[in-house]
Formats: C-alpha cells, sequence, structure tokens
C-alpha cells in the first residue's frame, strides 16, 4: 500500500538526487530509505529512479510520480492547515438563524458585524425563519445556531442560552387618533381592549402570542383578535393597511413601515420579548465557539451598561461562557437596516 510517507521520500530523494542526502534531510537512515524506495518501485511496477555514480535522478515514470506527489503533498498541507484553522475558529462555515425580528436587533446584527470583522474566512449564511422552524433546523443540523424567541419548550439535546428581554411596543396606523395625540408618557394596555389586534400566529411564536394573550387577560381583558399573520413583518403591513394594532418587540420599529406609528406601552403590562440563543449540546466547532465568545462577552457588556433597546442578562453571559471551548475564543446581509423609525 503507498502511504503518504512514501510520496514524501520519493519527492526528497528527487530533490536532493542522493539517496544518503534524502535520508538526512528526511531524518532517517539510509538503508531504510533506499527499501522504502524499492518498495514503492515495486507498487507501482516501475523504475523511478536510475542509480548513477554520484547519486540518483529520476525516469520518465520517477518524474511523473514525482510532479504529481508534489501536488498532493501540497493538497495535504493545505488541508491540515484549512483544519487547524477551522478548529481555532478562523475559518470554515456557518449557519445562522434568526427570527425575522431578531434580525433588526441591534443586538444580533452587531454580533454578526464583529464576527465577520474577526474572522472574514468565515462563510456565514442566514436562514430567517419562525422560532418552531428553527429550533426544528437546529435540531436538524441544517443550522449551527439560531437566535429565537423564548419562552420555548425546553428540548433534549439542546441548549436554550436567554440573552436579552427587548421591550414590546404597540404598532398602530399612523392615522390612528392615538398616534396624532401628544404620546411622550407610555399607553396602558387595558386602553387596547376595544382595539382589533393582530398577532404573530402561536404555531409560529407560541412564546410571544401566549405572554400578550396572558397580559391582556391580566389587565383586565380579552383581546380582539382580528388576524393572525404568519411572519412578524406581515403583522406590520396588516397594521399599515389599517386593518387593526398590533404588539411587536422594539427591534422591528427599526424597519420603518410606511403608515406605521408606535407607542411605548406602561411598564405595568410587564411585557418583554426575551430573545435567546439555541443550538446543540456539547463542544461547539471552532467556528460557532467563536460566535459564542463574540455573544457572551456582548451579553455580559450589556447588562453593565444597559441600552433603551433591551436589558441583558448576566446569567446569559455566564453561561455562555461556560459552554464554550476555552480554546475558541460573515453575516451577509440580505436587506438594508436602517436604524431609528419613529417611536412615539
Amino acid at each position: 500500500m503507498i502511504e503518504l510517507r512514501h510520496l514524501r521520500y520519493a519527492v526528497a530523494v528527487a530533490e536532493e538526487g542522493h539517496i544518503t542526502r534524502a535520508a538526512a534531510r528526511l531524518g532517517i537512515q539510509q538503508p531504510p530509505l533506499s527499501q522504502q524506495i524499492r518498495a514503492l518501485e515495486a507498487a507501482i511496477g516501475a523504475p523511478l529512479f536510475r542509480r548513477q555514480p554520484r547519486g540518483v535522478e529520476p525516469t520518465a515514470a520517477g518524474r511523473a510520480f514525482v510532479d504529481k506527489a508534489r501536488a498532493i503533498l501540497r493538497d495535504v498541507d493545505l488541508a491540515v492547515e484549512a483544519a487547524r484553522r477551522a478548529s481555532r475558529g478562523q475559518e470554515g462555515q456557518l449557519a445562522i438563524g434568526c427570527t425575522s425580528s431578531a434580525a433588526f436587533n441591534p443586538f444580533v446584527t452587531g454580533v454578526m458585524r464583529e464576527m465577520r470583522e474577526r474572522a472574514p474566512a468565515i462563510t456565514l449564511s442566514l436562514e430567517e425563519a419562525s422560532t418552531a422552524e428553527l429550533i426544528e433546523a437546529v435540531e436538524a443540523d441544517r443550522l449551527d445556531a439560531a437566535f429565537v424567541r423564548s419562552p420555548i419548550e425546553r428540548l433534549e439535546g439542546l441548549t436554550i442560552t436567554h440573552l436579552l428581554n427587548e421591550e414590546m411596543l404597540v404598532a398602530l396606523p399612523d392615522h390612528h387618533p392615538r398616534a396624532r395625540k401628544d404620546t411622550r408618557r407610555r399607553i396602558s394596555l387595558s386602553a387596547l381592549a376595544d382595539e382589533p389586534l393582530i398577532l404573530y400566529r402561536r404555531p409560529t411564536g407560541p412564546g410571544l402570542y401566549d405572554s400578550i394573550i396572558a397580559a391582556c387577560r391580566a389587565a383586565g381583558f380579552s383581546p380582539k383578535v382580528a388576524q393572525e399573520a404568519t411572519r412578524m413583518v406581515s403583522t406590520l403591513s396588516l397594521v399599515a393597511a389599517g386593518l387593526g394594532l398590533s404588539i411587536v418587540p422594539e427591534s422591528m420599529a427599526r424597519l420603518e413601515t410606511a403608515g406605521v406609528a408606535y407607542l411605548r406601552l406602561d411598564r405595568a403590562a410587564g411585557l418583554v420579548a426575551p430573545l435567546a440563543l439555541a443550538r446543540k449540546k456539547g463542544p461547539p466547532s471552532g467556528t460557532l465557539g467563536r460566535l459564542l465568545g463574540i455573544v457572551a462577552r456582548r451579553v455580559k457588556d450589556r447588562a453593565k451598561a444597559p441600552t433603551s433597546l433591551c436589558t441583558s442578562s448576566l446569567q446569559g453571559a455566564e453561561a455562555m461562557k461556560q459552554s464554550i471551548s476555552p480554546h475558541t475564543d460573515r453575516w451577509i446581509a440580505s436587506r438594508s437596516l436602517s436604524s431609528g423609525a419613529h417611536v412615539r
């Protein structure tokens, strides 16, 4: 059987033109090298070197073999280096999923931007889907990780790490009477008791749906659900069309949908949109480990200096830190993320 070492032996002999010098270069004795070359020639069925008074020179078969051997050895070296770089999270592929609202969250876009800057050789692919669809994709190994909206069912084989809580806003048509009033003060949830609501479908986002229904009931009314949308972005289109109001994560305001205004809810409503990261249990790959490192640091930094958009969780940072390999420290945006839709 011809092995990689035989290729290295033949290349060394051809380049040195002398068995003894080739043996010294390879760090082995001359007799074993001669035996290996003879075994290689026997396996091929043709002489590779012609013995000369002052050394050896390759035959026609030898030159053909050595040329191909060099190319193979170069490819092997490149493969080894690529594997090492991938294990260090320096290159490779990473498939990340996110919900439509998470795609507009500055925490998520910031993580991906930093990932692209720190590891430009990593090819990142994005899948946008509902939380339920993303969880299924992570379980099936179609995605390495996904930014999802919790609460979700804790599943065997998955690690769900809470990252932050995002404020929820009331989205309403910009011609709605409340949108034209002085809205510097927050609106109570009970003020929506007689309003038709447009909600994200429960099968695709059970956590947010149930949270909104429960909060409305706690405020003393059963919400009038006029429409249900399959995508969070679709709810804003229905709001702009004047079909009702909706309650959405604040990051959706960054979409700047024409015809939609936003009001802040009274904090007593207790409505937030939790953002979490889902991945398979076990040691992460080098590329995923690099992403987890960025996420953990940003969660911890945000907990120290929370912004108006969301509040962070130090527990999330610690949980993320414990799940990352100690050896691991391009988001290609398919849309332009504008910042700063007017929140009334």
